[in-house]
Formats: structure tokens, C-alpha cells, sequence
């Protein structure tokens, strides 16, 4: 946690990952991060994996530093709180429907420098989801076992909503773009970005889209081998699986070495008539035999052999951890200060989470904030932005238009 947007305030409106992602980033970078739901929780609110006790364990982690307001967001008096809270705000950042109440026209009408975010599914109105995007994508259809066929083998999916989070950071990157603008002209912006650009968007930057245009065909499945370079996972003779890559000359040279693999890869280039320190492409294109003979020279060694070889010699590897293990990890987690352990999350579940992941050598970052209880600051919100009475909010909350915090919710 960082104080550098200590002087922003910014209404969310939102659901699932994307959208939420977008004001984490945010508060973890010291904004003040309003997040608006419905009075019984938004659609995320009950996302699996539940606690014992029925709280989500996703939206705790999506909301952290952030503080919750509970609306009656189906009439219309609650959904003029929140149109009225993004104006006085001037700043928002939704996946809610452009032609929804909370449409950037409807605000704008009240703050004309307004800014707001929008999350889509396709540019063309069409709903879409991390997982229906990343299949028109193409990804994972370069997926799966070389041996399987490009064009009847099935797709294996990704199991990280990966578009979500990229779409996220590159909202809360757009926020701060338009802010700039606006401190400059003083012009508000509607800024809208749907999931499906990000997905093909990134296809494009990232060179494959080209690619496959210009080889007229789709590229071949490769298992765990990096395209391209020379990487993928091999298994010492104790049965450990780990990762490697070498992309530079450097990377492998040092790799040759800690599998003293030196005499075997002269060879090999001999036979070859190439020299693979020149670069990706003939290691790359002779990678079954490397594959070959790097599993050769693995399965002769236990892997911490290996491993204190290959740390000798400045390789870039690491050995594959279920999810569970790298939860438990020390260098991943237990000594790392990205983390600091939380016990007041809304669960009552004490266990480490994250501060920002950028971190700024002169300043200290301050330990992870929990999420808020849905609705917790509710009274504190309508008193400050909107300027309502202890009345006039005890009002709200005795006909059901605005809840206070269910710290206290009963899930049996």
C-alpha cells in the first residue's frame, strides 16, 4: 500500500474481476475507492469458494482497501444515490450496461468534466466473458500436447481469468490517463474498454496475429515448450518437474554448463552443422533433440544436484508447486514483503495477502488493508459526499433503501 493517489476518490460499480480489479489497483495506490452494490451484494458477492461462515473469498481479495456502500439498486430512489454519488465523485469507474441508470451521459448531465471507466463484453454491445473471449482468441487452441492435431483436437482452456486482470490494470491505467487530460483541459472522458479488444487486442500487439497471417496458417501446438526459444519442463531422477528457459546467450551458456551437457551439445552441433549460442532460431528449431538430451542429463541427477547447479550458473528456472504449495511457499510468499499476514478480514480466515505489487525503494509500503464488510461505510458515504443527516440516513435504512454493515449477517 502506497499514499500516491492519497487525493483521489473514485466510485465503483461493479462485479466479478475485471471491473473490481481495476479499483484494487487503484487502492492499493491510496485512492479512495468507493465500491457501490446492491443492498444484498452485487453479483460477485457469493462468488465460490465460500467459508464456513458463507463469506466469499474472492470478493474479499478483490475489495481490499476498499469501502462498501449498500443501495437498493432496483429502485429508483437508490439508483439516484448512486448517480448522484458518481457525480459529486466525478469519477467512476462500471461494468454496468452503457443504456443502464448509471450510463455516463446520466452523470455527466450533473459533473460535465466527469470521468468515467466502462467495462464491456465486444465493441459491438455483445455480452462476453473472460473464458468466451479467450476462445475466439485463438490461445487455446495452440494449447495442449504436440502430438494432438492443430485442427481436431479440442481447446484447453486457461484456468486464470487472465483477460479479466489484464482488462483491470489496463482500466485503472485509462482512469489515470483521462484524469491527466482532465487536469490539463479540463475536459471530462468516457472511456470505454471491452474484454474482447483486450483478448484480440493483445493477440495483435503481442505479434501472433501477424504471424499467422503472414504463415496463411495456424501455428503448431507445442506442449510446455516456449514458442519460439528454447524452454520447457523436464524431470529430474527423484520425479521433480521444474521449468527451464534460455533466451539469451548467457541464459544458455550457463544452462549447458550446470547440466554439463558441454561435450554432448558440441556433438550435437557438429552433427547439426549449427551453433546454438547464436541465438533462439536453431535452438528453436532443433529443440527435440536439445529436449532430448537436456531429459537425458536431468533423469542422471536428483533435482536439488540440479537446482544448486543451475543457481551456480544464473539459469532461469524453478520447479513446478501446486497452488497449495506455492500458498506455503517462504521464498514465494513467507519471506517475500509483498506480504504481510491479515487477520481482520470480513471471513475471520487469517492468512497473508498482498500489498501493491510495484514497490518504491524510498518509501515504506504499508501492510495489506482488509476488505470492508458489504455496506460498512454506508453512513459514513451519504453523510460526506452527499451530505445527508443522521435522519435522513436512518430513514434510508428503516425503508430498506441503503443497508449498514452485515458484519453481523446470519448465513445459516
Amino acid at each position: 500500500m502506497y499514499d500516491l493517489l492519497g487525493d483521489l476518490s473514485i466510485i465503483e460499480a461493479s462485479s466479478f474481476v475485471a471491473s473490481p480489479t481495476a479499483g484494487l489497483y487503484c487502492a492499493q495506490m491510496g485512492a479512495e475507492v468507493i465500491r457501490v452494490d446492491h443492498k444484498e451484494g452485487g453479483l460477485d458477492y457469493d462468488r465460490y469458494l465460500l467459508t464456513s461462515e458463507g463469506r466469499s473469498l474472492a470478493w474479499e481479495n478483490l475489495n481490499r482497501a476498499k469501502k462498501s456502500v449498500a443501495l437498493d439498486l432496483r429502485s429508483g430512489e437508490g439508483r439516484e444515490l448512486l448517480v448522484e454519488l458518481s457525480a459529486r465523485t466525478g469519477n467512476l469507474i462500471t461494468n454496468l450496461p452503457e443504456k443502464s441508470f448509471l450510463s455516463h451521459e446520466a452523470v455527466a448531465a450533473r459533473r460535465p468534466d466527469l470521468v468515467s471507466v466502462r467495462i464491456m463484453g465486444w465493441h459491438d454491445g455483445r455480452q462476453a466473458m473472460d473464458f468466451t473471449v479467450n476462445a475466439a482468441s485463438g490461445y487455446p487452441l495452440m494449447c495442449g500436447p504436440e502430438e494432438w492435431d492443430t485442427d481436431t483436437a479440442p481447446p484447453v482452456n486457461q484456468v486464470l481469468p487472465a483477460w479479466d486482470f489484464i482488462t483491470g490494470a489496463y482500466c485503472a491505467f485509462a482512469l489515470l490517463a483521462a484524469l491527466r487530460h482532465r487536469e490539463r483541459t479540463g475536459e471530462g472522458s468516457e472511456v470505454r474498454v471491452p474484454l474482447g479488444d483486450v483478448a484480440i487486442g493483445t493477440l495483435a500487439n503481442s505479434g501472433a496475429m501477424a504471424e499467422m497471417l503472414y504463415r496463411g496458417g495456424n501455428r503448431e501446438r507445442l506442449g510446455n515448450a516456449i514458442w519460439g526459444a528454447f524452454g520447457r519442463d523436464f524431470r529430474s531422477r527423484d520425479g521433480v518437474r521444474f521449468m527451464v528457459a534460455a533466451l539469451t546467450e548467457k541464459q544458455w551458456t550457463g544452462l549447458v554448463r550446470a547440466f554439463a551437457a558441454e561435450d554432448r551439445i558440441a556433438a550435437l552441433e557438429q552433427d547439426l552443422g549449427v551453433r546454438f549460442a547464436d541465438g533462439d532460431r536453431p535452438r528453436f528449431e532443433h529443440r527435440h533433440a536439445l529436449f532430448a538430451l537436456f531429459q537425458g542429463a536431468a533423469e542422471a541427477r536428483d533435482w536439488n544436484d540440479l537446482a544448486a547447479a543451475m543457481a551456480a550458473q544464473g539459469c532461469t528456472f524453478e520447479r513446478y508447486r501446486t497452488a497449495h504449495e506455492a500458498a506455503n511457499d517462504p521464498v514465494l510468499v513467507g519471506d517475500n514483503p509483498l506480504f504481510a499476514e491479515t487477520r481482520d478480514n470480513p471471513s475471520g480466515f487469517a492468512y497473508p495477502a498482498p500489498r501493491s505489487f510495484a514497490n518504491i525503494p524510498e518509501r515504506a509500503a504499508a501492510a495489506p488493508k482488509p476488505a470492508p464488510f458489504l455496506g460498512q461505510h454506508t453512513e459514513e458515504i451519504l453523510a460526506e459526499r452527499l451530505g445527508l443527516s443522521s435522519t435522513a440516513i436512518g430513514k434510508l435504512v428503516d425503508r430498506d433503501i441503503a443497508r449498514c454493515s452485515d458484519k453481523d449477517r446470519n448465513y445459516a
